[in-house]
């Protein structure tokens, strides 16, 4: 109730996605040879950059 269900219009315009160049590895110190574990990250993001290309539709009960 309340809450804001719908998105819709023109994503391409409206949303940015940012992804950050390169990953990371990190060695797990702790796994003995022949088993070693490595954790990888990637760091990624986006945020609306023009909101007028977004419509909310908004539910009430």
């Amino acid at each position: 109730a309340d809450s804001f269900s719908i998105a819709f219009g023109n994503f391409r315009v409206g949303y940015t996605i940012v992804d950050r160049q390169g990953i990371r590895v990190l060695r797990d110190p702790y796994t003995s040879k022949p088993f070693v574990k490595f954790y990888t990250t990637k760091r990624v993001g986006g945020d609306v950059t023009n909101f007028d290309a977004i419509k909310l539709v908004k539910f009430s009960a």
